[in-house]
Parts: C-alpha cells; structure tokens; sequence
C-alpha cells in the first residue's frame, strides 16, 4: 500500500490521508474493480492494513489476482484534515450525506489519477465496519449502479439511540417482578446512561460527524433494497455479526462495564434482528455470518477473517 494525501478538487485547503494499492496484476478480470474500505468511528484506516496484508497474501500464494484497493481516514479522522466546511464554534461538524459526496470526490479523483478511468467504468466493493455500513447503504442509494459487492462488518444500529434498547426502571409501566434474577434495575440505569453517554446520536465525536439525522436518512435495516448492478442483477452482499459472547465480555471488562448478562439480554438480541433486516437489503437469501471471537471491531479482532470473506466475494466477482 502506498500511502499519499488527497486534495479534493471540492474542498481546497484540506487534505485526506489515503492508502493506495494498485491491482495485481495491472491486467485481469478484477482491474476494472476497486475496493474501498470505509471506517467506524472509533477505528481509523489504519486498522485495516492487517486484513489487507492477510488479503495480498492469500490471493498472491493462491495465484489469484487482487484489485486495487483503497483505505482513507475521512475529515477529522485519523491522519486527515479536519473538514474545512465544519463551523469552528459549534461540536457538530459535518453529516453522513456530506461525507458520502466528499467519498464520491475522492472516488472520482482516484480512479482518474491512480487508475487512469472514470468511475463510472469501475466495479465498486465496499467493505464497511460500524458507521461505515450506513454510509455504504446511503453512497449506494445516491450513486445506484456503482457498487457490485458489500461486506458489513458488525454495522452500527443506525435507528437508534442506544440507551433506550435497555428497559427504562424509572419508567412507571416498568415491572421489576420481570427481571431475569441476574439482572438489576441498577444494572439497567448503569447500561442505559453509559450507553447515552458514549453512544447517542446527540453526542459529539472527534470527527465531529453529525450523526442526529442519521435515524431519518436510515429508518429502517432491511429497507431501501441496495440498488442492481445492472436492471436485472442485484449487488452481493455478506453480513456479519460480531460473537456475543465476546462482545459482551468487552463491554463488561472495559470502560463501559455493563454486566454480561445484561447485554446478552437485550443488546446482543436487538442487534441480531437489525443484523437479520440487513440480509433483506438484497433479493438474495443470505443468514448472517458470525464472526467468532470477534467484538464490534471485527478487522482488529481477527484479520484473517476478514481476508478470507473478502477474497471469497472477489471470487464470486
């Protein structure tokens, strides 16, 4: 990978840090398709370059060619600029539709200056974690035709506030005669406000992306359907969940501290039906693959996996 920074031709001042591989070899099925790696919120590009190394490897000693692949931290991310669009006196910076078009600019500048062709004559894939899984969904309706494959990597609920999946003790309908016995409503209130505290849509982030709309632009997981290739050829698409159990050990062991049992009990279920609402995107019948042993950050947990999945859908390309 080569790593340079990016000027976008719309925003002047500012640059992107982006990670840049070129197909090997420069002539196959697969040279007219680029990968694009879109990021969380709390994992920059760089936690990608593992899965991308376990990538170049596994098709290299398979003899099988691997297309050119991108990696980008977007504004206020990582080794990026910060978005110059962004008001200085205010913590929300830019939205979800704002960086969809700053990622089609950076798209349209690349496929010209490193591939030498337009963007519309290349095969997209995107391999999304968290957020990125909604900003695919919302690219993939604004630009329709453009994306040939995804791979959601443990997607972010894009359609809620987080707290609220967790019963509310202090609500007057609550039974607390209901509650399983290893359960507590203090472990309730615990979950409920660490969770608004860290992950509502309202709070700010260091990227300062806004994400208050996103509920409106995302209502719903397994709707609007990810657009066709062509009229009568759907995208591929591979969904993968991360394992509960280990998931809900890093809640419980790190900053959040959320017992086990709470979130088996109502975060891990919620997910895995918003999981399930995402494999209807396409006409396919697809289940959602779990990623064992893997949190929320499935490309840091197991690189290889990620790897393999991704080479898979190549080969399906």
């Amino acid at each position: 990978m080569e790593d340079k920074c990016v000027t976008l031709n719309s925003k002047p001042g500012a640059s992107l840090h982006v990670s840049f591989s070129h197909p090997k070899p420069r002539q196959s099925p697969l040279s007219n398709t680029l990968v694009v790696f879109l990021n969380g919120l709390m994992m920059p590009s760089a936690a990608w370059v593992e899965s991308v190394n376990h990538l170049l490897n596994l098709r290299k000693d398979s003899g099988q060619p691997t297309p050119a692949l991108l990696l980008y931290d977007r504004y206020g991310q990582g080794k990026s600029d910060s978005d110059p669009s962004d008001a200085w006196d205010s913590p929300y910076g830019h939205d979800a539709r704002t960086v969809i078009s700053d990622l089609h600019q950076l798209l349209t500048q690349v496929s010209h200056e490193e591939l030498g062709r337009r963007l519309e004559d290349l095969r997209l894939v995107l391999v999304c974690n968290s957020i990125g899984c909604a900003l695919a969904r919302l690219y993939a309706a604004e630009h329709p035709g453009r994306v040939a494959a995804y791979l959601f990597l443990d997607s972010m609920m894009a359609n809620t506030d987080f707290g609220s999946i967790f019963p509310d003790p202090d609500d007057p309908g609550f039974d607390e005669g209901r509650l399983p016995e290893d359960i507590t409503t203090d472990d309730l209130r615990h979950a409920r406000a660490k969770f608004q505290e860290l992950f509502h849509p309202t709070v700010p982030n260091p990227e300062r992306l806004d994400r208050r709309n996103l509920r409106e632009l995302l209502p719903h997981a397994d709707r609007p359907g990810l657009p066709n290739v062509t009229k009568d050829k759907p995208p591929l698409l591979t969904v993968v969940g991360h394992d509960w159990d280990e998931f809900a050990a890093q809640c419980e062991q790190g900053s959040l501290s959320v017992p086990r049992a709470v979130i088996n009990t109502y975060l891990n279920p919620a997910w895995a039906v918003y999981n399930e609402g995402l494999t209807r995107l396409v006409p396919a019948e697809t289940k959602v693959k779990i990623a064992r042993g893997c949190g929320h950050f499935i490309q840091k947990d197991d690189p290889a996996f990620v790897a393999a999945e991704l080479s898979g859908i190549l080969n399906e390309l």
